[in-house]
């Protein structure tokens, strides 16, 4: 009897070890099963969520291309313009003319020409080139319209201009924008001592405005 009474004790225990090894097992397979649902189910809204956000992301993406100006362009190319020039340092003097277009007349500038000339006494001053600013004259000119100390009139300027370099350019109109070809010259030797090339979108072009005075009003119109 007492061996009959272990026998069903080792019985139960074993059933009841069996029982709870099937229900563990089918647990694991229902937590698995459930993992997989629950996985599956963030990577499909993940992918929904990405599709839905691929037009505004896209959108998100024009719109910061939209925002930059020129001045983010001449930066990139006066970056190209550092790592191969030569004989320029922080004791050359370096003056910037306007740039003009490739297929066009060499003494007629545009505002875009004029502007590059702008951004690009920025980036050299910041690189540490002494750039001399040769339109500035000797004196105040003050006005019921304004003081000026700038002026494009030559025989208002100094004829002794203290600059042995010249950084200048042309453009080229180019499918979806304007392409810059930018070179510094020495005015002696007339050998190029650095260039770089950029290509800036016609979206930032045209955001630049000519401005003109019509019986005393400030017009603007689109530079093309």
């Amino acid at each position: 009897m007492k061996f009959l009474f272990v026998a069903s004790i080792f019985l139960c225990t074993a059933g009841c070890s069996m029982f709870n090894a099937k229900m563990t097992s089918s647990q694991a397979e229902d937590t698995i099963a459930n993992d997989s649902r629950t996985v599956a189910a963030p990577m499909a809204s993940a992918h929904l969520f990405q599709s839905k956000k691929a037009v505004p992301n896209t959108a998100s993406q024009m719109t910061s291309i939209s925002r930059k100006n020129i001045n983010h362009y001449v930066r990139g190319m006066m970056q190209d313009m550092a790592e191969n020039l030569q004989y320029v340092n922080q004791k050359t003097p370096l003056a910037v003319s306007s740039f003009v277009f490739l297929d066009d007349e060499y003494d007629d500038s545009s505002l875009l020409g004029n502007q590059l000339s702008e951004s690009f006494m920025h980036e050299l001053h910041h690189f540490g080139v002494s750039v001399i600013d040769f339109k500035t004259t000797d004196y105040m000119r003050v006005t019921p319209q304004g003081d000026f100390v700038f002026s494009r009139d030559y025989l208002e300027l100094n004829e002794d201009q203290n600059f042995q370099y010249v950084l200048a350019g042309t453009l080229v109109n180019h499918q979806g924008g304007v392409l810059v070809n930018a070179r510094i010259i020495g005015l002696m030797s007339k050998a190029v001592v650095g260039s770089a090339q950029g290509f800036i979108p016609q979206t930032v072009v045209d955001a630049l405005g000519s401005s003109y005075r019509t019986d005393g009003i400030m017009m603007k119109k689109a530079d093309r």
